[in-house]
């Protein structure tokens, strides 16, 4: 199986068996295939393949009017080979532990425990395959009382905190607006399979990675989590102020919103000047970080008053010429078609020769190599795509199970 000429990556050389759907195992896999490596992604002929292949509209258009490219699916599964394979029979079995065997690492996101029936589980691969990455995802992890729970996004957001901490403080909890439990879970998986490749690499062993949603989830309420754990206090929904920092916040200007991000009491002195506001800043209430977050709610009031009467565009052009951290609220278009965006290529078009339009755009990848660049080198694959490229990957697969099934 050979590629095309794109540049390769850091990590040219490692094939990944891919055995997940929906969103966390997908974000993971696809890193690795941008960072270069070779991902097989494995899926089931009885439903179609990936859950999200479904999740639509929309759907990317193509010229005989089918398509099985959501762009649920599309977000995170490019740079990989679909192959079709039932693992509820034989030759499905065969042909993944095969794969298996020749693998690098393999990702999957099954219920704990559901590979082993399959002889796809850590303890039966890695007896043939000593060197091999293994990483399960799941909701709630191998162990624990809700081991075998199901776990999505949502689910993820509400056990793990998250969602408590997120929405207007008046208004009901809210999840974050992407599935951002199971991306930065995806983010977790690709990070430990490194680390696991380095300890492969020096030592020749491979090891099991056991990782959950709501762990992950978890482990990124960050400042929100100590707070607590230092305090004993609850945090409370503050819409989009910050817990810890005043004044950090969303405001209405005469003509919309504006981020206000003031970091420190320099900034905080530079934004009271230029915005002619000088008795916020001699004020002994308002004068340190600690002071303006125990009469945030005297404080704001007046900030708000005060930008209420300006325009977005004067308030950025006033505080960006102090260097005061500002900034626009820009829906997704503004947001994918600004000139940074183009400038940092963060929508990358894929060129396909059965979408109507002849590419596929996807989110670029955010990691700037100057050695390795990440590389667009494959298309979110139709369902089943590459089944014939599997004689140059395995020699001798037949139809009949050699394990004695």
């Amino acid at each position: 199986m050979t590629e095309n000429s794109e540049p390769k990556g850091a990590l040219e050389g490692l094939l990944v068996l891919d055995l997940t759907r929906i969103l966390a195992g997908p974000t993971a896999t696809q890193m690795l295939g941008d960072l270069g490596a070779t991902v097989l992604k494995i899926e089931n002929p009885k439903t179609g393949g990936d859950d999200t292949r479904g999740w639509g509209p929309p759907y990317a258009e193509t010229k005989d009017g089918q398509s099985d490219l959501s762009a649920y699916f599309i977000a995170s599964n490019r740079n990989k080979y679909s192959i079709s394979a039932d693992l509820s029979t034989p030759e499905g079995r065969h042909l993944v532990r095969a794969l298996a065997r020749r693998a690098d690492v393999l990702i999957e996101n099954y219920k704990p425990g559901g590979l082993q029936k399959y002889g796809l589980d850590f303890q039966a691969v890695s007896a043939e395959n000593p060197g091999l990455v293994y990483c399960s995802i799941s909701g709630f992890g191998q162990t624990g009382p809700n081991r075998d729970h199901p776990g999505y996004d949502l689910m993820a957001q509400g056990y793990g905190g998250i969602m408590s901490l997120t929405g207007a403080p008046d208004g009901p909890p809210m999840k974050v607006g992407v599935g951002i439990a199971d991306v930065m879970c995806g983010m977790y998986a690709a990070i430990g399979v490194l680390a696991a490749l380095r300890h492969r690499d020096a030592t020749g062993e491979g090891q099991h990675i056991d990782l959950a949603l709501v762990d992950a989830q978890m482990a990124w309420l960050v400042n929100e989590g100590t707070n607590y754990l230092t305090s004993g206090k609850l945090p409370e929904r503050r819409g989009n102020a910050h817990p810890n920092i005043v004044p950090y916040d969303v405001f209405a200007a005469r003509d919309g919103h504006v981020i206000i991000a003031v970091g420190n009491d320099t900034q905080y002195q530079r934004f009271c000047e230029v915005l002619d506001r000088p008795d916020l800043a001699t004020s002994v209430d308002y004068q340190t970080n600690s002071d303006r977050i125990r009469h945030r709610d005297a404080l704001a009031p007046q900030i708000s008053e005060t930008l209420g009467r300006l325009s977005v565009a004067e308030i950025l052009q006033k505080l960006q010429s102090v260097q005061v951290p500002c900034g626009p609220i820009h829906d997704v278009r503004q947001a994918l078609r600004s000139d940074q965006a183009e400038a940092r290529q963060a929508v990358v078009d894929m060129p396909h020769d059965k979408i109507s339009r002849g590419a596929v755009s996807v989110l670029g990848n955010p990691l700037k190599f100057s050695r390795t660049p990440v590389a667009y080198r494959r298309v979110p694959p139709h369902f089943g795509q590459d089944n014939d490229l599997l004689s140059d990957l395995v020699e001798g697969i037949g139809k009949d199970e050699k394990s004695g099934e």
